[in-house]
């Protein structure tokens, strides 16, 4: 049995168990738990760490594991009413709200409960994760030396000439930043490139997290539709024409939500627009390395074409290892690169160098390319199995582009569907997905849904999800 089932189960165990002990009783050893389970000490010792972080039991070093005293009653609460006004009055002079709505992004981070599919899952199931790569680095990593030491601000510079290799073109390990995770680096982009109160223009639809960072940053999204080619460049410049934005964000390689690659006689125009505006196009650079089998010859990153300063580009380790793995870089040419890196700093100082050694170690090693092959040739099978069950059990559910890369299908429901009523039906049959609300800044133009094919164990569940994504939407159309 996997380690994580046999500690969950075991906790549970004790957990049923304690009532048994008076509060301040000593339960069994862990040797005598071991050969009563019939599981390994380390199991033992993961499972009492749990109930002790629970509150549950209390541990002793050199005495034993006991049974926590009751807690005492809490104190009454206080009254937190006061906050509703000062945090009104505070913003009461933005020109755009600052309240954050985080249950986009929430969607594709939480868990769903017990014997669900997980069609909205935003990672890589843990047996499509590198994991024991993962540990062999971080393990390498920590015997560096001065792995333990603080790294320098901007990130290693053996990490900073590895991304920057990997953007191509004329950019150097100098003009790259580390950063936590894509999040962070989006984040830091946009409070650096936009103060609060102006438009950013984005994609329609798009990433929510990245309407979240600009909504919690007082920006207001101003959406530019995208169509299976990428963003439409004459509506980008009728865009940057009409709000005098300053900031485009994009993802010009299977976009998300839609998949679309941006093509070959836009890019250039992009970057022409976004020049001609004396704007920054901030790419989104985040599941290059999820494509697909059968993908082809990938086009370069935009920042590789921009000899100006005009990408400020963001790229990742962690859709294609884990989503602890929060490793990513920051790349910017000219005068912006400083204001970057400061606020990193003042943010976040650094990310942690055993982190960023680890990273240097897993893309360094063997393991990692194999890695890629593998993913490459099971997303391909797996967009192929959810494409296939779709088309046999929901030919109503229109899917207008299948991408070679990325790990999700976006898929238009019926004309007049209600969206909150099939995810609520989807959930009660045992298949979460993830609504396609949320990835529009304005008026969505009809109702949407987005299943990851990537969160799940494998073809059987892909086709159990449709299955019962079939009962939701007999509920509901």
């Amino acid at each position: 049995m996997h380690e994580r089932s046999s500690v969950t189960e075991l906790a549970e165990q004790l957990r049923r168990e304690l009532n048994r002990y008076s509060p301040g009783g000593k339960l069994p050893s862990s040797r005598t738990l071991v050969d009563r389970f019939r599981v390994s000490p380390v199991t033992v010792a993961r499972a009492l760490a749990q109930l002790a972080a629970e509150g549950l039991v209390v541990t002793r070093p050199g005495a034993g594991v006991f049974r926590a005293q009751p807690r005492t009653t809490a104190t009454a609460a206080g009254d937190t009413s006061w906050q509703e006004v000062a945090l009104s009055a505070d913003g009461a002079a933005d020109l755009v709200p600052r309240s954050v709505d985080a249950s986009g992004v929430l969607v594709s981070l939480a868990a769903p409960p017990p014997g669900v599919v997980e069609f909205n899952g935003g990672y890589l199931h843990p047996t499509l994760q590198p994991e024991r790569a993962m540990s062999a680095a971080l393990a390498r990593a920590g015997r560096r030396p001065g792995a333990w030491g603080r790294p320098p601000t901007e990130g290693l510079p053996e990490l900073r000439e590895w991304f920057a290799r990997n953007i191509g073109g004329a950019v150097t390990a100098a003009e790259v930043l580390i950063t936590a995770g894509g999040q962070s680096a989006l984040t830091t982009a946009l409070r650096a490139l936009a103060p609060p109160g102006a438009p950013v223009l984005v994609e329609s639809p798009t990433y929510p997290g990245m309407l979240a960072i600009a909504r919690s940053a007082g920006l207001r999204p101003v959406p530019v539709p995208v169509d299976p080619d990428g963003v439409k460049p004459g509506l980008l410049a009728d865009a940057f024409r009409a709000t005098g934005a300053r900031v485009f964000v994009c993802q010009p390689l299977f976009q998300n939500p839609t998949g679309a690659v941006l093509a070959p006689e836009r890019r250039g125009e992009v970057l022409r627009i976004a020049r001609e505006a004396g704007a920054f196009v901030v790419e989104d650079d985040f599941v290059r390395r999820l494509v697909h089998e059968d993908a082809g010859p990938l086009p370069r990153p935009l920042a590789a074409e921009d000899p100006d300063g005009v990408v400020v580009h963001v790229s990742s380790l962690t859709k294609a290892t884990s989503p602890s793995f929060r490793v990513s870089a920051l790349a910017a040419r000219g005068p912006v690169l400083e204001r970057l890196r400061a606020i990193q700093i003042v943010d976040t100082f650094f990310v942690p160098r055993p982190l960023q050694e680890a990273a240097l170690e897993l893309v360094g090693s063997p393991a990692w390319p194999r890695h890629l092959r593998t993913i490459s040739a099971e997303l391909k099978t797996r967009r192929d199995t959810m494409t296939t069950a779709l088309r046999l059990d929901l030919p109503e559910l229109a899917l207008p582009h299948i991408p070679s890369g990325g790990y999700h299908l976006w898929l238009r429901l019926p004309d007049g569907t209600d969206e909150t009523a099939l995810t609520a039906a989807a959930l009660r049959a045992g298949v979460a997905i993830t609504p396609g609300r949320p990835y529009f800044s304005a008026e969505p133009p009809a109702g949407h849904a987005r299943l990851s094919f990537a969160a799940v164990a494998g073809a059987g569940e892909i086709a159990e999800g449709v299955r019962r994504l079939r009962t939701a939407c007999d509920e509901v159309f």
